[in-house]
């Protein structure tokens, strides 16, 4: 009985962290629902003055992107704002034949009067942050404007975002990320799915009320002043724009997001890429959350719910680790439900998770038809979504989770790029991509075992009790099949 009671307790106590988490997402979508009805009163400079333009100075901190480079700095050119108070710094820490491609297209630009600059650096000690940290030294730009290799702002960008400056104690404004590939797999589809729920319904349900939010790395611009009074980029997590995000916020400083700007980029087109990419996220949300507990819980600026809504922002990526507990013990507990009936107080257990989903299921939706609409066709099509989206994200948790459990140990690791493609369509291929890897990861092997795991889980259903069956975690343990089956066999066929 002993086993039996540690399992129920560290199973029901990852079900209620997660429903406190669904809860705040709750909370989240209210403050959003709110905002809409809010007009925007921000004081703006009036570009319209040659006085009032700022000079910005634009940040591409790339590494080996052979297939977007072109793109991208075709794209950076067009930008409309004043030659004689724009600067571009593409902060090249390549090693590949991207490196004189990318030095060869820069001197033709500046040929055009236009005020680019390669800047390249000995090594790439800190990686981006390093990068940009350097680039930072020489910026003439009083405002700094950061484009990942993947971004393709719009012609007007900086007109509708530095006016926002004007407010003298805002240190960031942040764009929302669109996604010129959404359409092109399931993959792209899901990704999508959640990246606009946390760029409207977190970033804006967080923004509204004064919450920390953080900038998202790329398609965003800083003040310089703020860097700097923040202490500049660190390179000691794998999410330097979080990390600075925190300590710039913790100093005062004010966030602008623009949920109406949005910046397109390309979403991972290979499961390898959004691995990688999820790996460094999750690592480095927990990095920080060592980093910044004791600084948000400590300091007397904040009120008390900012601070929960700060933890539990920083702790985002640990609830990857509560879903694979909660997987992985809810086979355990429906043999202890049906040999222990005296233990009634596990249906009160469960329905937290049913609860969380549901919560989910209503947040996710108000993001959704935003972009669909809220026609029946579109619902319909929503839960097909949701249903797609849970699992598979579901199917992910081994991997983020031992990139949580890294990051809460403190386990350091270098910063892996995420792969770019130029995949705008169905008709491109990512399939000569050089930067993809070869070798297939032992994590795999266990997402595989864990397929298998959750298809004993269902067959489980039919022969637990004496009842005939239990079948109310049937739907759970199908969807971890699913996810699990699904990360599995794409990992094998992209060569994970």
């Amino acid at each position: 009985m002993i086993l039996e009671t540690i399992i129920i307790i560290i199973y029901s106590t990852a079900l209620i962290l997660i429903f406190m988490y669904a809860l705040a997402q709750l909370n989240l979508l209210f403050n959003y629902l709110s905002a809409q009805k809010k007009e925007d009163t921000s004081p703006k400079f009036d570009l319209t003055n040659p006085n009032e333009v700022p000079f910005v100075t634009i940040q591409l901190p790339v590494y080996n992107e052979l297939y977007v480079m072109e793109r991208l700095l075709e794209n950076i050119s067009k930008i409309d704002y004043p030659k004689n108070k724009l600067e571009i710094q593409v902060l090249d820490d390549s090693t590949d034949e991207s490196f004189q491609a990318t030095e060869k297209h820069i001197q033709l630009l500046q040929q055009t009067g236009l005020d680019i600059q390669h800047v390249v650096r000995e090594d790439r000690k800190n990686f981006k942050a390093g990068a940009l940290k350097e680039g930072l030294k020489v910026a003439k730009g009083e405002f700094i404007a950061i484009f990942d290799a993947d971004f393709l702002p719009k012609k007007d960008w900086l007109q509708r975002t530095i006016p926002f400056f004007k407010d003298k104690e805002v240190g960031v404004v942040q764009t929302r990320w669109g996604h010129i590939n959404r359409d092109y797999s399931v993959l792209t589809k899901i990704q999508a799915f959640a990246l606009d729920a946390h760029f409207s319904l977190e970033q804006v349900g967080r923004n509204s009320k004064g919450h920390f939010i953080n900038f998202n790395g790329t398609a965003g611009i800083w003040r310089k002043e703020c860097i700097i009074d923040a202490g500049n980029w660190e390179g000691d997590t794998l999410t330097e724009d979080l990390d600075l995000s925190y300590r710039a916020q913790l100093k005062n400083w004010k966030f602008k997001y623009l949920e109406d700007i949005e910046t397109p980029a390309e979403l991972p087109v290979v499961i390898s890429a959004a691995r990688s990419q999820q790996f460094r996220w999750n690592k480095g949300g927990a990095e920080n959350f060592r980093k910044m507990l004791w600084k948000v819980l400590k300091n007397q600026n904040i009120s008390a719910k900012t601070k929960v809504h700060g933890l539990l922002h920083l702790l985002n990526s640990t609830m990857f680790l509560n879903v694979l507990i909660v997987g992985i013990l809810s086979i355990p507990m429906l043999y202890i439900k049906n040999e222990h009936e005296q233990l009634s107080i596990y249906f009160y257990v469960m329905s937290f998770f049913v609860i969380s989903t549901l919560i989910f299921f209503i947040c996710y939706w108000f993001m959704f038809k935003k972009t669909y609409g809220s026609s029946l066709k579109s619902f319909v099509q929503y839960i097909g979504m949701f249903i797609t989206f849970f699992s598979i994200a579901m199917g992910f948790s081994l991997h983020n989770s031992i990139a949580v459990i890294e990051g809460h140990l403190g386990k350091r690791s270098d910063f892996i790029r995420t792969p770019k493609f130029n995949i705008n369509s169905l008709k491109d291929s990512w399939k000569d991509n050089k930067y993809l890897k070869k070798n297939i990861s032992l994590n795999v092997i266990f997402e595989g075992l864990l397929m298998l795991y959750f298809a004993f889980g269902m067959y489980s259903a039919f022969v637990v009790g004496d009842q005939g069956g239990d079948f109310g975690l049937f739907p759970f343990h199908l969807m971890l099949f699913l996810g699990f089956g699904y990360v599995f066999f794409k990992s094998l066929t992209s060569k994970a």
